[in-house]
Protein backbone atom coordinates (compact mmCIF):
# COMPACT_ATOMS: atom_id res chain seq x y z
CA UNK A 1 0.00 0.00 0.00
CA UNK A 2 1.15 3.43 -0.56
CA UNK A 3 0.24 6.25 1.99
CA UNK A 4 -0.15 10.19 1.54
CA UNK A 5 -0.10 13.43 3.59
CA UNK A 6 -4.13 14.65 3.32
CA UNK A 7 -4.12 18.19 2.56
CA UNK A 8 -3.22 20.66 5.08
CA UNK A 9 -3.06 18.18 7.89
CA UNK A 10 -0.70 15.74 9.81
CA UNK A 11 -2.85 12.90 8.83
CA UNK A 12 -1.09 9.80 6.59
CA UNK A 13 -3.85 8.10 4.87
CA UNK A 14 -3.51 4.89 2.49
CA UNK A 15 -4.15 5.78 -0.99
CA UNK A 16 -7.19 3.44 -0.89
CA UNK A 17 -10.09 5.12 1.15
CA UNK A 18 -12.40 1.95 1.94
CA UNK A 19 -15.88 3.41 1.94
CA UNK A 20 -18.63 2.20 4.41
CA UNK A 21 -21.95 3.16 2.93
CA UNK A 22 -22.43 -0.40 1.81
CA UNK A 23 -21.95 -1.64 5.47
CA UNK A 24 -24.47 -1.84 8.07
CA UNK A 25 -28.71 -2.90 8.57
CA UNK A 26 -30.25 -3.05 5.10
CA UNK A 27 -33.82 -3.22 7.00
CA UNK A 28 -33.27 -0.01 8.33
CA UNK A 29 -31.67 2.15 6.26
CA UNK A 30 -31.36 3.21 2.40
CA UNK A 31 -30.20 0.55 0.83
CA UNK A 32 -31.31 -3.34 0.09
CA UNK A 33 -28.03 -4.44 -1.04
CA UNK A 34 -25.44 -3.22 2.04
CA UNK A 35 -23.98 -6.69 3.95
CA UNK A 36 -24.51 -7.28 7.52
CA UNK A 37 -22.13 -7.02 10.62
CA UNK A 38 -20.17 -10.42 9.96
CA UNK A 39 -19.23 -9.65 6.14
CA UNK A 40 -18.59 -6.22 7.03
CA UNK A 41 -15.80 -7.26 10.02
CA UNK A 42 -14.77 -10.05 6.87
CA UNK A 43 -14.08 -6.84 4.87
CA UNK A 44 -12.50 -4.28 7.06
CA UNK A 45 -10.28 -6.84 8.13
CA UNK A 46 -9.07 -7.64 4.96
CA UNK A 47 -8.70 -3.61 4.06
CA UNK A 48 -6.40 -3.27 7.66
CA UNK A 49 -4.33 -6.66 5.97
CA UNK A 50 -3.86 -5.24 3.06
CA UNK A 51 -2.34 -1.87 4.38
CA UNK A 52 -5.58 0.58 4.36
CA UNK A 53 -5.67 2.46 7.30
CA UNK A 54 -7.92 5.06 5.83
CA UNK A 55 -12.32 4.38 6.40
CA UNK A 56 -14.74 6.76 5.52
CA UNK A 57 -18.57 6.49 7.33
CA UNK A 58 -21.49 8.29 7.90
CA UNK A 59 -24.53 8.91 10.69
CA UNK A 60 -26.24 8.48 7.87
CA UNK A 61 -25.70 5.15 6.83
CA UNK A 62 -28.41 2.80 7.62
CA UNK A 63 -29.16 5.13 9.92
CA UNK A 64 -25.56 4.91 12.05
CA UNK A 65 -25.38 1.10 11.55
CA UNK A 66 -22.39 1.24 9.64
CA UNK A 67 -20.74 3.63 12.07
CA UNK A 68 -21.12 1.34 14.75
CA UNK A 69 -20.22 -2.21 12.84
CA UNK A 70 -16.66 0.39 11.83
CA UNK A 71 -16.26 0.91 15.20
CA UNK A 72 -16.38 -2.30 16.49
CA UNK A 73 -14.05 -3.87 14.14
CA UNK A 74 -11.70 -1.31 14.73
CA UNK A 75 -11.48 -1.95 18.21
CA UNK A 76 -11.05 -5.65 17.65
CA UNK A 77 -8.51 -5.46 14.71
CA UNK A 78 -6.87 -2.35 15.20
CA UNK A 79 -4.90 0.18 17.18
CA UNK A 80 -7.11 3.23 16.50
CA UNK A 81 -3.73 5.60 16.72
CA UNK A 82 -2.96 3.63 13.56
CA UNK A 83 -5.84 4.31 11.94
CA UNK A 84 -7.87 7.00 10.30
CA UNK A 85 -11.75 8.07 10.54
CA UNK A 86 -13.99 9.75 8.88
CA UNK A 87 -17.57 10.57 9.42
CA UNK A 88 -19.81 13.08 8.31
CA UNK A 89 -23.28 14.75 9.48
CA UNK A 90 -26.33 15.89 7.52
CA UNK A 91 -28.05 19.25 7.51
CA UNK A 92 -30.72 20.39 10.24
CA UNK A 93 -33.93 18.62 9.68
CA UNK A 94 -37.33 20.67 9.49
CA UNK A 95 -37.86 19.19 13.08
CA UNK A 96 -34.41 20.80 14.23
CA UNK A 97 -35.30 23.67 12.92
CA UNK A 98 -38.98 24.33 14.25
CA UNK A 99 -37.76 23.17 17.71
CA UNK A 100 -34.82 26.25 17.64
CA UNK A 101 -31.98 23.44 17.38
CA UNK A 102 -29.21 25.90 16.07
CA UNK A 103 -26.43 24.47 13.71
CA UNK A 104 -23.86 24.51 16.50
CA UNK A 105 -26.21 22.46 18.80
CA UNK A 106 -26.61 20.31 15.96
CA UNK A 107 -23.47 19.66 15.23
CA UNK A 108 -22.44 18.68 19.05
CA UNK A 109 -25.07 16.42 18.75
CA UNK A 110 -24.98 14.64 15.71
CA UNK A 111 -20.60 14.54 16.77
CA UNK A 112 -21.62 12.82 19.92
CA UNK A 113 -24.30 10.70 18.58
CA UNK A 114 -21.82 9.57 16.00
CA UNK A 115 -18.80 8.65 18.54
CA UNK A 116 -21.38 6.66 20.77
CA UNK A 117 -21.83 4.77 17.60
CA UNK A 118 -18.34 4.38 16.67
CA UNK A 119 -17.33 3.56 20.29
CA UNK A 120 -14.01 6.17 19.81
CA UNK A 121 -13.70 9.58 22.10
CA UNK A 122 -12.39 11.05 18.63
CA UNK A 123 -12.57 11.23 14.83
CA UNK A 124 -9.89 11.89 12.62
CA UNK A 125 -11.80 13.91 10.05
CA UNK A 126 -15.13 15.12 10.81
CA UNK A 127 -16.98 16.18 7.23
CA UNK A 128 -19.90 18.49 6.31
CA UNK A 129 -21.97 16.27 4.37
CA UNK A 130 -23.81 18.32 2.02
CA UNK A 131 -24.31 22.65 2.17
CA UNK A 132 -27.15 23.88 3.97
CA UNK A 133 -28.96 26.71 2.50
CA UNK A 134 -31.45 26.75 5.90
CA UNK A 135 -28.32 27.41 8.09
CA UNK A 136 -25.76 30.24 8.27
CA UNK A 137 -22.35 29.37 7.14
CA UNK A 138 -20.65 31.56 10.33
CA UNK A 139 -23.22 28.84 12.35
CA UNK A 140 -21.54 25.85 10.68
CA UNK A 141 -18.07 27.08 10.77
CA UNK A 142 -18.39 28.14 14.51
CA UNK A 143 -19.71 24.30 15.64
CA UNK A 144 -17.04 22.77 13.45
CA UNK A 145 -14.59 24.74 15.51
CA UNK A 146 -16.03 24.28 18.69
CA UNK A 147 -16.20 20.28 18.06
CA UNK A 148 -12.09 20.84 16.93
CA UNK A 149 -11.07 22.28 20.33
CA UNK A 150 -12.69 19.84 22.19
CA UNK A 151 -10.96 17.25 20.74
CA UNK A 152 -13.71 15.65 19.30
CA UNK A 153 -11.91 15.49 15.87
CA UNK A 154 -8.72 16.48 14.37
CA UNK A 155 -9.92 17.68 11.30
CA UNK A 156 -12.84 18.88 9.22
CA UNK A 157 -13.77 18.32 5.79
CA UNK A 158 -16.67 18.48 3.49
CA UNK A 159 -18.91 17.23 0.87
CA UNK A 160 -21.26 17.55 -2.10
CA UNK A 161 -20.19 21.41 -2.44
CA UNK A 162 -19.33 23.79 -5.33
CA UNK A 163 -16.19 24.79 -5.43
CA UNK A 164 -16.90 28.54 -4.81
CA UNK A 165 -18.77 27.34 -1.98
CA UNK A 166 -15.43 26.09 -0.05
CA UNK A 167 -13.28 28.66 -0.85
CA UNK A 168 -15.85 30.93 0.57
CA UNK A 169 -16.19 28.62 4.15
CA UNK A 170 -12.34 28.82 4.18
CA UNK A 171 -12.02 32.45 3.75
CA UNK A 172 -14.38 32.77 6.10
CA UNK A 173 -13.06 30.17 8.67
CA UNK A 174 -9.56 32.14 7.96
CA UNK A 175 -10.49 35.55 8.69
CA UNK A 176 -12.59 34.48 11.76
CA UNK A 177 -9.71 32.63 13.10
CA UNK A 178 -11.69 29.29 12.78
CA UNK A 179 -11.11 25.74 11.71
CA UNK A 180 -10.63 24.94 7.71
CA UNK A 181 -11.88 22.35 5.79
CA UNK A 182 -8.43 20.07 4.58
CA UNK A 183 -10.42 17.83 2.36
CA UNK A 184 -13.50 17.58 -0.03
CA UNK A 185 -14.81 14.71 -0.88
CA UNK A 186 -16.92 14.84 -4.52
CA UNK A 187 -18.62 12.70 -6.90
CA UNK A 188 -15.54 12.39 -9.34
CA UNK A 189 -15.10 9.33 -11.67
CA UNK A 190 -13.49 8.22 -15.31
CA UNK A 191 -17.15 8.26 -16.31
CA UNK A 192 -17.98 11.80 -14.65
CA UNK A 193 -15.21 13.98 -14.37
CA UNK A 194 -17.31 17.57 -13.86
CA UNK A 195 -14.93 17.89 -10.32
CA UNK A 196 -12.43 18.99 -13.15
CA UNK A 197 -14.23 21.89 -14.24
CA UNK A 198 -12.96 24.41 -10.99
CA UNK A 199 -12.76 21.97 -8.03
CA UNK A 200 -9.44 20.30 -8.74
CA UNK A 201 -7.58 23.12 -9.59
CA UNK A 202 -8.83 24.97 -5.86
CA UNK A 203 -8.18 21.83 -4.23
CA UNK A 204 -4.24 22.09 -6.30
CA UNK A 205 -3.71 25.50 -5.24
CA UNK A 206 -5.04 25.56 -1.71
CA UNK A 207 -3.53 22.23 -1.13
CA UNK A 208 -6.86 20.45 0.00
CA UNK A 209 -7.16 16.77 -0.53
CA UNK A 210 -9.90 15.45 -2.80
CA UNK A 211 -11.37 12.06 -1.65
CA UNK A 212 -13.73 11.59 -3.80
CA UNK A 213 -16.88 8.97 -3.78
CA UNK A 214 -18.39 6.95 -6.32
CA UNK A 215 -14.58 6.12 -7.29
CA UNK A 216 -16.19 2.95 -9.11
CA UNK A 217 -19.44 4.61 -10.73
CA UNK A 218 -21.37 1.80 -8.41
CA UNK A 219 -19.65 -1.37 -10.35
CA UNK A 220 -19.88 0.35 -13.89
CA UNK A 221 -16.25 0.60 -14.07
CA UNK A 222 -15.21 -2.72 -12.30
CA UNK A 223 -17.77 -4.75 -14.92
CA UNK A 224 -16.78 -6.39 -18.67
CA UNK A 225 -20.67 -5.73 -20.75
CA UNK A 226 -23.00 -8.34 -19.37
CA UNK A 227 -21.69 -8.89 -15.99
CA UNK A 228 -24.02 -7.35 -13.27
CA UNK A 229 -24.01 -7.37 -9.58
CA UNK A 230 -26.62 -7.20 -6.58
CA UNK A 231 -25.83 -3.53 -6.45
CA UNK A 232 -26.19 -2.74 -10.01
CA UNK A 233 -29.53 -4.49 -9.76
CA UNK A 234 -30.89 -2.88 -6.88
CA UNK A 235 -29.19 0.46 -6.26
CA UNK A 236 -31.66 2.58 -8.21
CA UNK A 237 -29.81 5.93 -6.46
CA UNK A 238 -27.13 4.90 -8.79
CA UNK A 239 -29.32 4.35 -11.85
CA UNK A 240 -30.71 7.98 -11.59
CA UNK A 241 -26.83 9.34 -12.05
CA UNK A 242 -25.96 6.83 -14.33
CA UNK A 243 -28.34 5.43 -16.83
CA UNK A 244 -29.49 8.72 -18.93
CA UNK A 245 -25.98 8.77 -19.74
CA UNK A 246 -25.18 4.65 -19.86
CA UNK A 247 -24.72 4.87 -24.05
CA UNK A 248 -21.79 7.70 -23.47
CA UNK A 249 -20.29 6.41 -21.06
CA UNK A 250 -20.26 2.39 -22.18
CA UNK A 251 -17.77 3.89 -24.82
CA UNK A 252 -15.37 4.88 -21.85
CA UNK A 253 -15.87 1.41 -20.11
CA UNK A 254 -14.67 -0.82 -23.05
CA UNK A 255 -11.49 1.38 -22.92
CA UNK A 256 -11.29 0.29 -19.48
CA UNK A 257 -12.29 -2.96 -20.36
CA UNK A 258 -9.52 -2.77 -23.14
CA UNK A 259 -6.93 -1.53 -21.62
CA UNK A 260 -7.23 -4.03 -18.25
CA UNK A 261 -7.12 -6.95 -20.83
CA UNK A 262 -4.03 -5.42 -22.46
CA UNK A 263 -1.82 -5.55 -19.32
CA UNK A 264 -3.55 -8.63 -17.41
CA UNK A 265 -5.37 -6.60 -14.80
CA UNK A 266 -8.89 -5.71 -13.53
CA UNK A 267 -10.92 -3.38 -15.05
CA UNK A 268 -11.11 -2.28 -11.21
CA UNK A 269 -7.38 -1.40 -11.04
CA UNK A 270 -7.46 0.76 -14.38
CA UNK A 271 -10.21 2.57 -13.45
CA UNK A 272 -8.89 3.84 -9.69
CA UNK A 273 -5.33 3.96 -10.87
CA UNK A 274 -6.46 6.28 -13.11
CA UNK A 275 -8.46 8.18 -10.36
CA UNK A 276 -5.25 7.90 -7.66
CA UNK A 277 -3.50 9.85 -10.58
CA UNK A 278 -5.75 12.55 -9.92
CA UNK A 279 -6.72 12.92 -6.50
CA UNK A 280 -5.66 12.44 -2.90
CA UNK A 281 -7.52 9.30 -1.80
CA UNK A 282 -10.61 7.95 -3.75
CA UNK A 283 -13.24 6.66 -1.18
CA UNK A 284 -13.52 2.52 -2.68
CA UNK A 285 -16.78 0.67 -1.47
CA UNK A 286 -16.32 -2.89 -1.18
CA UNK A 287 -19.19 -5.44 -0.42
CA UNK A 288 -16.88 -8.48 -1.17
CA UNK A 289 -13.38 -9.62 -0.51
CA UNK A 290 -12.15 -9.35 -4.01
CA UNK A 291 -13.46 -5.57 -4.00
CA UNK A 292 -11.37 -4.37 -1.63
CA UNK A 293 -8.00 -6.74 -3.09
CA UNK A 294 -8.50 -5.23 -6.32
CA UNK A 295 -8.70 -1.51 -5.00
CA UNK A 296 -5.37 -2.48 -3.52
CA UNK A 297 -3.66 -3.87 -6.04
CA UNK A 298 -4.31 -0.34 -8.32
CA UNK A 299 -2.29 1.60 -5.42
CA UNK A 300 0.46 -0.33 -7.03
CA UNK A 301 -0.64 0.77 -10.57
CA UNK A 302 0.83 3.52 -13.08
CA UNK A 303 -0.52 4.34 -15.69
CA UNK A 304 1.60 6.19 -18.48
CA UNK A 305 0.34 9.84 -20.20
CA UNK A 306 -0.59 8.01 -23.12
CA UNK A 307 -2.44 5.06 -21.25
CA UNK A 308 -4.33 8.00 -19.03
CA UNK A 309 -5.45 10.35 -22.43
CA UNK A 310 -6.60 6.89 -24.32
CA UNK A 311 -8.90 6.47 -20.92
CA UNK A 312 -9.98 10.26 -21.12
CA UNK A 313 -10.32 11.19 -24.75
CA UNK A 314 -14.39 10.07 -25.30
CA UNK A 315 -15.23 12.17 -22.12
CA UNK A 316 -18.32 14.60 -23.07
CA UNK A 317 -19.49 16.80 -20.66
CA UNK A 318 -22.26 15.62 -17.76
CA UNK A 319 -25.04 17.62 -15.83
CA UNK A 320 -25.22 17.47 -12.23
CA UNK A 321 -26.71 14.63 -10.81
CA UNK A 322 -27.52 13.14 -7.22
CA UNK A 323 -26.75 15.30 -4.07
CA UNK A 324 -25.04 17.57 -6.57
CA UNK A 325 -28.04 18.61 -8.26
CA UNK A 326 -30.19 19.73 -5.79
CA UNK A 327 -27.33 21.73 -4.62
CA UNK A 328 -29.34 25.13 -4.63
CA UNK A 329 -31.13 27.13 -2.37
CA UNK A 330 -35.06 25.89 -4.19
CA UNK A 331 -33.84 21.97 -4.54
CA UNK A 332 -32.23 21.30 -1.08
CA UNK A 333 -35.25 21.42 1.42
CA UNK A 334 -36.69 18.85 -1.37
CA UNK A 335 -36.18 14.66 -0.20
CA UNK A 336 -33.31 12.88 -1.43
CA UNK A 337 -31.47 9.28 -0.76
CA UNK A 338 -30.22 10.54 2.73
CA UNK A 339 -32.94 12.79 4.13
CA UNK A 340 -35.33 10.55 5.66
CA UNK A 341 -35.11 8.18 8.97
CA UNK A 342 -31.36 8.70 9.72
CA UNK A 343 -30.67 11.77 12.25
CA UNK A 344 -31.78 8.90 14.85
CA UNK A 345 -30.71 10.03 18.39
Amino acid sequence: MKYTTLGNSDLTVSKICMGCMGFGDAANGQHSWTIDEEHSREIIKRGLDLGVNFFDTAIAYQSGTSEQYLGRAIRDFARREDIVIATKFLPRTAADIENGISGQQHIQRMMDKSLQNLGMDYVDLYIYHMWDYQTPLQDILDGLNHVVKQGKTRYIGISNCFAWQLAKANALAEKEGLAKFVSVQGHYNLIFREEEREMAQLCREDNIAMTPYSALAGGRLSKHPGETSKRLTEDSYAGLKYDATAGADSRIIARVAELADSKGVSMTEIALAWLMQKVTSPVVGATKLHHIEGAAKAAELSLSGEEMAFLEELYVPHVLVGVMAQNTASEASKPHVWSTGNQRL
